[in-house]
Order: C-alpha cells, then sequence, then structure tokens
C-alpha cells in the first residue's frame, strides 16, 4: 500500500522541527511527505527540503482547505491512502500513522482519523475538548449510524486522517472552496454512499487549541457558515443540539474537578461559540465587511469578493 502524508503549512516557526521529528520516527515511514506550503516567510520551506522533505509551494492567496488538499490527492494519483496532518499536530507514538493506515485492512473502510491528545501545555479547557471528542476506545461508523450519533456520525479531523484514494474519487474529492469543514464533507459523502469511517484511538497525535473567547467565537462563525452553505449535511444526519448539551455537562464536570475558578469562562465561551454558529448560518444576510471581521478564516473572504467582480 502506497502511502502519502501530506501538510499544509503557513509560517510553522518553531512546530517545524518536532513535527518532521516525531514523523521520522515512525514505524511506518510513508511512501511520500508532501508540504504545501502558502509563501511562507520565515525560510520554513527551505529548512524542510533540508531534512529532505518535498515542498510545493503555492500563493498564499491561493490556499483553500478543501482546494489545497485536493491538489496533494491530485499530485500523487499512484498513492492508495492519503493522509493529512497539520502543522500543529506532533505524531504522539512511533506507531501512530501505522495504526492508522491499518484501518483500511477493511476495505469497506473510506476514511479514518486518529485520537488527538492535549498538548502537554494545554489549559483546562482546551484539553476538555480533546477528551471529549476523542475517547479511549476506537470506532467504525456506517451512514446507519446517523440515529444513534446525530451529527457526530461525521465528526473527523484533518489533524490527523487518512483517506482511501478509491472513496475520495467515488465522492468527488475534497470541495473546490470551503471556508472550513473539508473533511467533513468528504466524509459526509462517503457515508451517504455507503463507506465507512474509523476512529483509530490507538493512532495518537498531540494537538489542542487555547482559544480566546473571539476565536471561539470566529471558529464558530466560520462552522456556521460551512453548514450554511452545505445543509445537507445536517438535513441528513442531524443538528447538534444533544451533543452540544452533552459537551456542555461534561465540560461543567470536568472543570468543577480541575479548576473551578474556570466555570465562568466557560459559560461565557458557550455563549460566544453559541452566537458565532448562528450568526454563521444567517451569513448571506451579513454584510461582507462584517463578515471578514467575525470570520477565523478572513482569505477566504477574499476569494468571495473575486468571485463576485
Amino acid at each position: 500500500m502506497k502511502v502519502l502524508l501530506c501538510i499544509p503549512t503557513l509560517n510553522p516557526g518553531d512546530q517545524l522541527v518536532p513535527l518532521v521529528e516525531s514523523i521520522l520516527s515512525q514505524t511506518l515511514q510513508p511512501t511520500e511527505v508532501l508540504v504545501v506550503d502558502s509563501s511562507s516567510s520565515d525560510g520554513s520551506a527551505e529548512e524542510f527540503r533540508r531534512r529532505g522533505i518535498a515542498v510545493h509551494e503555492i500563493p498564499r492567496s491561493q490556499f483553500n482547505h478543501g482546494a489545497t488538499r485536493q491538489l496533494c490527492v491530485d499530485m500523487h494519483p499512484d498513492k492508495d491512502v492519503v493522509v493529512f496532518m497539520t502543522q500543529d499536530a506532533i505524531l504522539a507514538a512511533p506507531n501512530s500513522i501505522e495504526r492508522l493506515v491499518a484501518a483500511f485492512e477493511d476495505e469497506q473502510v473510506g476514511a479514518a482519523y486518529g485520537r488527538q491528545l492535549p498538548h502537554r501545555d494545554a489549559g483546562p479547557i482546551g484539553a476538555h475538548a480533546r477528551l471529549f471528542n476523542y475517547p479511549e476506545a476506537s470506532c467504525v461508523r456506517s451512514g446507519t449510524d446517523r440515529g444513534a450519533f446525530g451529527i457526530k456520525t461525521v465528526f473527523v479531523s484533518n489533524s490527523f486522517a487518512a483517506y482511501r484514494r478509491a472513496a475520495l474519487v467515488a465522492v468527488g474529492g475534497f470541495p473546490n472552496r470551503t471556508i472550513l469543514g473539508e473533511d467533513t464533507y468528504v466524509v459526509a459523502k462517503m457515508l451517504i454512499g455507503e463507506w465507512k469511517i474509523a476512529y483509530c484511538a490507538d493512532a495518537v497525535v498531540f494537538h489542542s487549541h487555547d482559544y480566546g473567547f473571539m476565536e471561539e467565537f470566529s471558529r464558530y462563525f466560520d462552522t456556521g457558515v460551512f453548514h450554511a452553505r452545505e445543509p445537507w449535511i445536517r438535513e441528513f444526519f442531524g443538528g447538534a443540539g444533544g451533543e452540544g448539551l452533552k459537551y456542555i455537562r461534561s465540560e461543567m464536570n470536568y472543570l468543577f474537578r480541575k479548576d473551578p475558578a474556570l466555570l465562568g469562562s466557560a459559560f461565557v465561551r458557550t455563549i460566544f461559540k453559541y452566537v458565532g454558529f448562528q450568526l454563521g448560518l444567517r451569513e448571506k444576510v451579513i454584510p461582507m465587511k462584517m463578515k471578514r471581521r467575525f470570520s477565523m478564516h478572513r482569505r477566504f473572504w477574499d476569494g468571495e469578493v473575486r468571485e463576485l467582480d
């Protein structure tokens, strides 16, 4: 099985060395590693090359979460499996890639994603998000599980995920233009098309974020925009209402045990997330100037303006 590992980058800075070292220590070495760099200004493209990793550079204005990943797939049509990571994810065990790719021994599995552990310096709120969304037990989901899991059925993360090329081709690949959620889009298509999705709890990376209030708002605004433009996903799999309440209860219990002083912050953060998501769902009536201000991925809107011109 030929495996491509693709990593989109933009000024990874201090993240570069631990990322590369974690890749080189893997028991299963990818057939090829490709960095797609959005014109970094920190010299990282040259440093990747110095360490023997292929780099394909694109203008920063051309980056898109879906199109850039599809570029990786299209550049290597001979690879059977494409693994994606983000520059801030560090492989946490020597067999992480091996365990992730092993999911494709089941010929019905179209995509697989690994378990994300919080970085060692993660705050309690960021740590809980990883512990809640990435449990200790592996599972395989199909489209028929939507009744039990709702929108959680399509949960996946390209911070550490792999795709069978044949399955990607079958669903038309990653979307050409999306503000985020390219992984959710593809997995939803696969599940509707009767492929299965594997969660591999023994394939682990360190990856977490400690977002501020406005960052949470912006991230959820962009998520709302994604679902507003792809309404078929929630129509088929359901909304996140029940899962959201379960998350809030879990977070409150976790913080009560770990750091009760953060309970108020978590409550305010939840409001910011909710408002951001609801505004994103209504993005059609929001002026472009405000969309840019609300959004975490502001360059996405530059493309929107170019398409209107």
